[in-house]
């Protein structure tokens, strides 16, 4: 007999399923991140929201995360596929030409804020351990945020998309070695720090190497075999296995899991699969991450403001007005103009989803008080709340003034938009349709489904990726928006047609050349919107009768000037009967 359900267990994963299906949607509604409505739905569900009323009212136990901890280990993924996906948006080639930004600036960012910061808070009476802590941990922004925020503006390609992200890649860098140090401080082993650091980073290096150079031997290989089974759930499960396993293994040498994922994303970036990956891992990242940001808002206690607004408040405003100050002076140090020093200053000054890591950690280690840990969380929460604000007083302000960066800025930016051909289907139509792009010096990446052919290709130079062009966020991932052209060369007729409607879909003014199976196969891609289709029948039948006129003797500039004037006759037919069908498509649900 079957043992009664124990509804109670499932309770957390299903309010946050219900929060998912609600916050998501109303939020990208009304044009804010996410991130902020899980925070805000952790407060309200968590402990200190409506976990303290069920204390009186036991029926809203039911709607209350009372037991945070237990998906806190799996929220805790949420940043480990949050710098998995940001390493698949960079590769190690693109991390050397940004390493001015990168380890030039971002490193700065981070030293000159955790000393002010930490100066601050030493000055405020605490100790030179918890201020070091403090001073670092809100030195951190926000990569869930502020790129999300970026992007949706169509910034990332901007200065201020590049200057951001690369310190935020910084930031998200110094993290390991920054829990490093807060685990040494609660140990009390600070008189040789440096040295402690050295030897406690040293084999985790060592190790994270090993990683690199086996990732490179192993990852393409694992991926090809996938791919080669036509299988998304296998692909799926391959892409899982990278991201925990990268993890765990970062974990087991002393490092930190997201840096783990990191350098397997980077690995990962410089592979075919890379858009792919990003497609399948995108909708775990999003609830993985949602997830995150509703166990800290879960943890946060409200009541700390309601009893000391002012301190709240004052922590706020001073840490975000500190940090901005030394961002906004840095940036303009590397050669940005003051509107775009500071539009960064004010994205990049609130704090991010690591501070929350940092003072969880520091307070664990008993190296912050509890009561101040609980201040400087609703502090950092409160500014993040702040970042789609500062974000629009920003871009107003580098509107006023526009001034270009040095070519150091001009590093491609994570989702690649350069306007160029994206060929879908590079069998042998699409390679003579890229050698012809090659020859007329036009920029061009093509899509494909055959891993061998891929494997191929790419040993050949080729840039050609694995994915499927069907679905509209990988056409988004191939720079849709930005492409010059679209043209689709499978020879499978339902194929094409899925890349044509999602393609048109996305970009209605996109030019869109299809290949078709014969002339009713055509009128079906002009109905569906192509600007050109190409039947094979219709044009092999052109191709003979031009070879076999010249043959007879006919003046070679006579047959081409007919040939062309049936194939024009030929289009000017199929794009009316496609016309024409959509018509009677469209009026006969009227007549019923």
């Amino acid at each position: 007999m079957n043992a009664p359900l124990d509804l109670a267990i499932y309770k957390e994963a299903l309010l946050f399923l219900v929060t998912a299906g609600v916050v998501a949607p109303l939020f990208f509604r009304i044009r804010v991140s996410p991130v902020l409505g899980y925070l805000l739905a952790g407060v309200a569900l968590g402990p200190f929201g409506l976990g303290r009323l069920a204390q009186r009212a036991a029926w809203l136990d039911a709607l209350a995360l009372t037991n945070v901890e237990s998906i806190g280990r799996l929220a805790a993924f949420g940043v480990v596929v949050l710098l998995f996906t940001v390493g698949l948006e960079l590769s190690f080639e693109r991390l050397k030409r940004m390493r001015r930004l990168v380890f030039g600036l971002g490193l700065a960012q981070v030293v000159v804020s955790t000393l002010a910061l930490g100066a601050a808070a030493y000055a405020l009476g605490q100790k030179p351990a918890a201020a070091l802590m403090i001073g670092a941990a809100l030195s951190l922004s926000s990569t869930a945020i502020v790129i999300p925020v970026l992007a949706e503006e169509k910034r990332l390609g901007a200065s201020v998309g590049r200057i951001s992200f690369a310190v935020l890649l910084f930031q998200d860098l110094a993290v390991a070695p920054l829990l490093v140090l807060a685990a040494m401080l609660a140990g009390g082993r600070v008189e040789n720090l440096g040295a402690g650091l050295v030897l406690t980073l040293a084999p985790a290096a060592l190790a994270l190497a090993a990683a690199i150079v086996v990732g490179r031997l192993a990852l393409r290989p694992l991926f090809r075999s996938v791919a080669m089974t036509r299988s998304p759930e296998f692909f799926m499960a391959a892409c899982l296995l990278v991201v925990l396993g990268s993890a765990l293994t970062a974990a087991a040498s002393g490092l930190s899991m997201a840096l783990g994922a990191f350098v397997a994303g980077l690995l990962l970036a410089e592979t075919e699969y890379r858009r792919e990956i990003q497609v399948t891992i995108e909708p775990f990242k999003g609830l993985l991450l949602g997830l995150f940001f509703v166990s800290v808002g879960a943890g946060l206690d409200l009541s700390v403001l309601t009893a000391q607004p002012a301190k709240v408040l004052s922590v706020t405003a001073g840490f975000v007005v500190v940090k901005a100050a030394a961002l906004f002076a840095l940036t303009r140090l590397f050669g940005a103009p003051n509107g775009v020093a500071a539009e960064v200053a004010l994205l990049l000054g609130p704090g991010g989803e690591f501070a929350f890591v940092m003072i969880a950690a520091a307070v664990a280690g008993r190296i912050v008080v509890g009561a101040d840990g609980q201040v400087l969380l609703v502090a950092v929460a409160l500014s993040m709340l702040a970042i789609p604000l500062l974000g629009r007083i920003g871009a107003a302000l580098a509107r006023s003034q526009p001034r270009a960066l040095a070519p150091e800025a001009l590093v491609a930016p994570p989702d690649d938009e350069s306007r160029r051909v994206i060929i879908v289907g590079y069998g042998r139509v699409g390679a003579l349709i890229g050698e012809m792009f090659d020859a007329h010096r036009i920029p061009f990446i093509a899509v494909d489904v055959d891993a061998n052919l891929i494997a191929r290709e790419r040993r050949a130079g080729k840039p050609v990726y694995f994915g499927d062009a069907s679905r509209e966020e990988f056409l988004r991932r191939c720079g849709i928006e930005t492409a010059r052209a679209v043209v689709v060369t499978m020879d499978a007729p339902a194929a094409n047609e899925a890349v044509v409607a999602a393609a048109r879909l996305l970009r209605p003014d996109v030019t869109l050349v299809a290949r078709a199976r014969d002339a009713a196969h055509a009128r079906t891609l002009y109905r569906l919107g192509v600007t050109d289709a190409v039947p094979e029948t219709i044009e092999a039948s052109l191709q003979l009768s031009e070879a076999a006129l010249v043959d007879l003797g006919v003046p070679m500039g006579l047959v081409i000037a007919s040939i062309h004037e049936k194939r024009d006759e030929f289009r000017k037919l199929l794009v009316a009967a496609g016309a024409s069908h959509e018509t009677r498509g469209a009026r006969r649900p009227r007549k019923s």
